[in-house]
């Protein structure tokens, strides 16, 4: 009995001194990173868009399936437009028609204003006629007041012209309005990127802003890391980067984009110095789009990894180098605003 129980504490310490022992070769294995470079844990991300409906109506057709590759402005979904159509054939017809009164009200205004310069002659030879006493003041009278009736008819006509051509700019804003909703039935998609979810199917009825698909943008691929405060203050909006996925040897390279402004994992009470120093701040780093756009049909989100960020020198020191594991950069790539030496 004792006998099995030695064997049971030797094999216990055996085991121990072997996993210390596997610990401290994997520590071995993982590269040195300087004091000059700042790491942390992320994975891949890509901005997701709904693309969706703006009118409600049926799903006539979609397009794409899931993890199709499209695209900015490819056509990827229609909600059926019939009645629309019948309304803007209605509309139009409307247009044609106060079209019509227009020219009926421009045609009043040229007989009234025709009756107006006979008005004025009847009325010019009728002061004549008066100066030679050969006609009355009341047929003089006569003629002044159909002069002003002339008038107000040709003012009368001119506000009907107006009132028509207004009623025209209406209809043609309706009918524009029903364009704009037949255009917002073919649903297109905004950037490039890789169908994620297909929500709805064709026949469908969605209300407005019913999500048809959701894209990734692959427009903006990024990695998003959380350091502390004492390396965040030498990070500055593009400084060099790099990305190791964990399933690749080659390292991607990127550019700090954002830093944020406010700390997470904030104590309620900040006031000693070690307190401060477990503030963290999210910052974002980018591949750039021109190697995403070579790379597109690799790209994949959500795989983890490991982002590298070159801090700023402190005063009086030199940008520190990217080390020898950092340098395995993609094939073609002319690195531009980073350090590889």
């Amino acid at each position: 009995m004792a006998t099995g129980l030695k064997k049971l504490l030797v094999a216990v310490i055996v085991t121990g001194v072997a996993i210390v022992v596997w610990q401290v070769w994997q520590k071995m294995q993982e590269p040195s990173v300087p004091d000059g470079i700042a790491f942390g844990n992320g994975r891949i991300e890509a901005v997701q868009t709904d693309i969706s409906t703006k009118i409600a109506g049926r799903v006539d057709a979609i397009l794409v399936q899931e993890g199709d590759l499209v695209e900015a402005g490819q056509i990827v979904a229609s909600i059926e437009t019939s009645q629309l159509r019948a309304k803007l054939l209605q509309a139009q017809a409307a247009v044609a028609s106060a079209e019509s009164l227009v020219a009926s009200a421009q045609a009043a205004i040229a007989q009234s204003q025709a009756q107006q310069v006979l008005a004025e002659q009847e009325l010019a030879r009728s002061k004549e006629l008066v100066k030679k006493q050969l006609t009355s003041t009341e047929e003089y009278d006569t003629k002044v007041s159909q002069l002003a009736v002339a008038k107000a008819n040709v003012a009368a006509a001119e506000a009907m012209l107006e009132s028509r051509l207004r009623n025209v700019d209406a209809s043609e804003a309706t009918v524009l309005e029903i364009q704009t909703q037949i255009d917002d039935s073919t649903l297109v998609s905004p950037s490039k990127g890789r169908v994620l979810y297909r929500l709805t199917e064709p026949s469908e009825v969605l209300g407005s802003g019913g999500k048809v698909l959701t894209l990734l943008n692959l427009t903006d691929i990024y990695m998003e890391v959380y350091l502390p405060t004492s390396v965040v203050q030498r990070i500055s909006i593009g400084a060099p980067a790099r990305i190791q996925l964990d399933f690749m040897d080659t390292i991607i390279p990127a550019n700090v984009s954002f830093v944020s402004p406010e700390s997470q994992f904030t104590p309620k009470s900040v006031e000693t110095a070690t307190e401060r120093e477990k503030l963290m701040f999210r910052v974002k780093v980018r591949v750039p789009q021109a190697l995403v756009q070579q790379h597109i049909e690799l790209v994949k989100t959500g795989v983890r990894g490991v982002a590298y960020i070159q801090l700023s020198p402190v005063a009086g020191d030199s940008v520190t180098p990217w080390p020898k594991f950092l340098q395995n950069l993609p094939s073609g790539y002319l690195p531009s605003t980073d350090t590889t030496q």
